[in-house]
């Protein structure tokens, strides 16, 4: 029950990032380009630490190309995904409740 209130939670907050992030700026700004307009170094922090701690195929095969994606495209993927989560979780019509005694 908490489990599922906290999935919905966090696709509500993903699927809300997502939509500001496609109206308020360019929809097709690609994840990379905000980044470094972020300032930070992020990418370059993120790049050291993937190949320090995992191989560099997850580099180039799994984070290069989703930094190529549009900005908005992971959190409403991520979103999609809680969302789909928290409904598998909840209880079928009818199944009683526990209630908590006290």
């Amino acid at each position: 029950m908490i489990a599922q209130r906290i999935l919905a939670v966090l696709a509500a907050i993903c699927l809300v990032s997502s939509a500001a992030l496609a109206t308020l700026g360019p929809p097709d700004l690609p994840l990379d380009q905000m980044l470094l307009q972020s300032g930070g170094g992020v990418l370059q922090t993120l790049e050291q630490w993937t190949y320090q701690h995992l191989a560099a195929w997850v580099w180039n095969d799994i984070e290069v190309p989703l930094l190529a994606r549009p900005a908005w495209l992971i959190p409403a993927a991520l979103g999609i995904l809680f969302a789909g989560l928290a409904v598998t979780l909840t209880p079928p019509r009818g199944t009683p409740r526990h209630r908590r005694r006290g």
